[in-house]
């Protein structure tokens, strides 16, 4: 399965902290912790001696210690200590299966399968001028691809974000382009006339929005309203990263990069949260929940240029996990 050699955002890295965390990833149950180091570790959140979940343990003298027997695994995933045996030397074999982690954007990233594959791409992370505000994580009952399709979808923004990103009375989509890239596709020239583009927002404004799609389960955009209409030297990036948890049930977490230095995270935040939670009961009313690939399974128009792309850079890519 392609997903498992891709990176995956399981938590943010402020949640790791004291503590053994257990995330779920592609069906999979692991634990996440932190070394004397400081260092996040993922394992298999499963004791290779009598099963129990290796998060409802503890980190002892830097190492991941079971919660039944106390077995110590170190880093590597080696077991270090059999407390009931003082003197036994675990063999390689006493091990618990790790996996790789990165952390980036405020999150953990974990890789099932080792391969040479990159991180997604965010490249408003490293700008200096832009401020960084992580929003969520949201639990939704949906499939990774289907969140990811609706943030790229422009044309729903006079029905489900009424007053906010669109109105009933300015519909219709001026004509857009869509490229293949060396990490996905991406839309640019799309705008879009919104009442309250943003936080900061003191009319209607067009909006030009980029779209990116960066990785199977990630997406970027980036807005910039019109001059006049907010704060002055205002842009935006955000960046949409999500975990596959189980075909049809995804954890979502947005990354703010904002030319605003005044508001509060909260506020940021409270705005984000608004616009999401009024997407997220349509995407969970979706039906089929996986993203149909075969183009003739939904009907399409001209303004799903940018979905339809998406669709076939997941079925080129051999993606397989919430599609259909």
């Amino acid at each position: 399965m392609m997903e498992k050699t891709q990176w995956h955002p399981v938590a943010l890295s402020s949640d790791v902290q004291q503590g053994p965390v257990g995330v779920r990833l592609l069906d999979e149950d692991l634990v996440l912790w932190r070394d004397a180091a400081g260092v996040a570790n993922a394992f298999v959140d499963r004791c290779p001696h009598r099963g129990a979940r290796l998060s409802l343990g503890r980190v002892n003298e830097g190492n991941l210690e079971c919660p039944y027997h106390g077995w110590q695994f170190a880093d590597s995933g080696q077991c270090v200590k059999v407390p009931a045996v003082p003197s036994f030397t675990p063999p390689p074999q006493h091990c618990v299966k790790s996996f790789g982690v990165q952390e980036a954007c405020g999150l953990i990233w974990v890789q099932l399968q080792a391969a040479d594959v990159p991180l997604p791409v965010f490249e408003a992370e490293d700008d200096a001028r832009l401020r960084k505000v992580s929003c969520g994580p949201y639990d939704v009952a949906a499939s990774a691809p289907r969140i990811i399709e609706n943030f790229l979808d422009m044309s729903h923004f006079g029905f489900v974000h009424e007053g906010w990103l669109g109105s009933r009375d300015a519909t219709e989509m001026s004509p857009y382009n869509v490229e293949n890239t060396a990490f996905g596709v991406k839309a640019t020239n799309c705008k879009a006339v919104q009442p309250l583009s943003n936080l900061h927002s003191t009319k209607p404004a067009q909006v030009h929005y980029t779209y990116e799609v960066t990785g199977p389960y990630t997406a970027l955009l980036t807005k910039i309203p019109e001059e006049g209409t907010t704060k002055d030297g205002w842009r935006e990036a955000i960046g949409l990263f999500i975990c596959p948890i189980t075909p049809e049930c995804s954890r979502v977490w947005f990354r703010l990069a904002v030319a605003d230095f005044e508001s509060s995270d909260e506020q940021l935040q409270a705005f984000q949260h608004t616009i999401f939670t009024q997407d997220q009961p349509v995407l969970e009313s979706q039906l089929p929940k996986p993203l149909p690939l075969d183009p003739r399974a939904e009907l399409h128009s001209s303004a799903d240029r940018m979905s339809a792309a998406y669709r076939r850079y997941l079925k080129a890519s051999g993606v397989t996990f919430g599609v259909c």
